[in-house]
């Protein structure tokens, strides 16, 4: 249980009180701005900040089932797709695999800790997934049916885990959707729109500070695991940013593995 001062800058934070709750486009690409990064479509269920909570408002926020009838799974759906064609911040299947808002400042930390360097692709990248980056490096915009064509790939699951791997290694990025006549993205590569944020070099262990530092900044308190759960960070990596927060003085570890803002206040 997190003491009720450490749960009240949650909900400022994380907006997760009505008053100050994300209404449109521009106040998501403030909250995103200020946390750093956030999944986009999570509920109270998962630990961190997420976009539908701050646009539902409350702690206890739960993604009902039917999304389609819902006013709030609606504004949230629409609101993501437009953050994500305006390109002032990062979006794509990054942490564990799911949609995640990144704010440009802290884009190269996350470009260090999961982007996949060029001269590694090769070795970790599939066939497939570098069959469709290749096509993609020449073209830079194709829909997605379009590039399924073009990769050859005719097996749907073969062709979204090879998207998920891109995404996931920061080297493609939906930059539309179009739901008219058919529902499609629209694909480009991310140094297109952030070319450099992408290009500056980050060591890791100041990747890790960084990371760390934008999740204790809105979460005011961190749990054992909390910040290895959030992003997928293993617990030694999560630990290690934690630690250079001390280092430096911005964080107090206030107990094993629990780490709390030097200058809080509630």
């Amino acid at each position: 249980m997190l003491p009720e001062e450490i749960e009240a800058h949650r909900d400022r934070m994380w907006r997760r009180d009505p008053e100050n709750r994300v209404e449109d486009v521009y106040s998501a690409e403030r909250f995103i701005e200020e946390v750093g990064f956030c999944e986009a479509l999570t509920d109270s269920r998962r630990p961190g900040p997420s976009l539908y909570v701050a646009v539902c408002g409350r702690r206890d926020a739960h993604m009902p089932r039917n999304v389609q009838k819902d006013p709030e799974s609606r504004l949230a759906w629409t609101i993501k797709d437009e953050v994500m064609r305006r390109g002032k911040c990062f979006y794509g299947k990054v942490l564990k695999g799911r949609s995640t808002f990144i704010a440009p400042r802290l884009l190269p930390s996350f470009n260090a800790l999961w982007g996949i360097p060029k001269r590694k692709e090769k070795l970790v990248l599939s066939d497939d997934a570098q069959v469709i980056l290749k096509i993609m490096r020449k073209e830079w915009e194709m829909a997605t049916r379009d590039r399924r064509e073009a990769s050859g790939i005719g097996e749907r699951a073969r062709f979204d885990k090879a998207m998920t791997q891109l995404q996931k290694g920061l080297k493609v990025i939906p930059t539309d959707v179009l739901y008219e006549p058919t529902f499609t993205y629209i694909w480009s590569i991310p140094e297109a729109r952030f070319p450099e944020q992408l290009n500056q070099s980050v060591d890791r262990e100041d990747a890790l500070k960084e990371i760390a530092r934008a999740y204790l900044v809105g979460a005011g308190m961190t749990l054992r695991r909390e910040l290895a759960r959030v992003t997928g960070l293993n617990a030694p990596e999560a630990g290690l940013g934690n630690w250079g927060l001390v280092d430096e003085g911005s964080a107090q570890r206030v107990a094993p593995g629990v780490y709390r803002l030097t200058n809080f206040s509630a």
